[in-house]
């Protein structure tokens, strides 16, 4: 029996998915991407069908360890290496049985990583998780973590996406949340963690936490306090950062945030590739929109700002300057 052949435009989804994790992708490379997936429906739902897939296939990973015992953590391996060429991820991938399982692996990427942690939610969902210590876990959508926990300590590593913990008290373990830039370390409270491009996001809910850098740097946060935690410093924000929460109730709450943000926080709950142009992507906006109605959340932003925005398929959303002829 002769092995499943992809389509040209899966295989052209494979080539980009390489290029962009072979290395850190520059700003060049990020703007080819952006117009390959533009230039026709068919990238954009390829590329789209490519992380859908990625994001529901944990529990086949998980049949296939069951299978063949160890190829899970050998799949990992494999693919958390700088593979340089297309050929290269397929020999991965077929050579684990999975393309014809429909299961699409890609390392270095949000789904990626949500395929190996213990715990994460897909595109548009969000859970509620009760930890072993008595600590309850809300995970927003798109978003994964891991989980160590033991006799000597309670640390939850956030891969990416944001999470709100209400921590049980435990003075023999203080609780830790670590991320790309450092750790937020509480006993008893109720705090908000967000990982964004280039900073960690931490909002005290309910008493207060100290952050602290890989570097030593550290800084207590109390109650309606935030900070960002960028990899060489602390940078308190002004005014009471609670409202960033509001997504537990499925709510975007936005209080004079630019546009490129506001959008950036409805892509979880989007189905397909949303496309904002440069020019209008520092607009200011404040409203508070429906997570869970993206659309609808996109036609308001339209209706309040000089701005249009375009569905030409499910997967497809460009966000455009107006222009003064409409």
């Amino acid at each position: 029996m002769s092995k499943p052949r992809l389509d040209p435009v899966s295989e052209q989804a494979i080539d980009w998915m390489v290029r962009l994790r072979a290395d850190t992708p520059t700003a060049a490379l990020q703007e080819r991407f952006n117009a390959w997936l533009s230039m026709d429906p068919a990238h954009a739902q390829a590329w789209a069908q490519l992380q859908e897939r990625l994001g529901g296939s944990f529990n086949t990973v998980r049949a296939l360890d069951r299978r063949l015992p160890g190829q899970t953590e050998h799949a990992r391996q494999l693919l958390l290496q700088p593979h340089r060429s297309r050929r290269d991820a397929l020999r991965v991938i077929a050579g684990l049985g999975l393309i014809g399982g429909g299961l699409w692996l890609g390392a270095r990427s949000p789904l990626g990583d949500s395929l190996f942690a213990d715990l994460h939610t897909g595109r548009g969902q969000r859970k509620e998780f009760n930890l072993a210590d008595g600590s309850r876990l809300s995970l927003n959508a798109d978003s994964a973590v891991d989980l160590q926990f033991d006799d000597q300590q309670r640390l939850i590593i956030l891969r990416h996406g944001e999470l709100v913990i209400q921590v049980a008290a435990d003075p023999q373990r203080p609780l830790r949340v670590r991320t790309a830039q450092g750790e937020v370390r509480a006993l008893g409270t109720r705090f908000l963690v967000a990982q964004e491009q280039d900073a960690s996001r931490v909002v005290v809910l309910e008493h207060s936490v100290q952050a602290s850098l890989f570097d030593g740097t550290r800084r207590n946060v109390r109650e309606g306090e935030s900070a960002l935690l960028y990899a060489r410093r602390i940078e308190p924000v002004a005014g009471d950062q609670r409202y960033r929460a509001d997504w537990l109730s499925g709510r975007l709450n936005v209080l004079d945030e630019p546009l490129e943000k506001v959008v950036n926080a409805l892509r979880p709950y989007s189905r397909g590739f949303v496309r904002v142009s440069p020019e209008i992507r520092d607009l200011r906006v404040q409203g508070v929109f429906p997570l869970n109605e993206p659309d609808r959340a996109f036609n308001a932003l339209a209706e309040t700002l000089p701005i249009r925005v375009d569905h030409y398929s499910p997967w497809l959303t460009l966000i455009r300057e107006k222009s003064s002829r409409q």
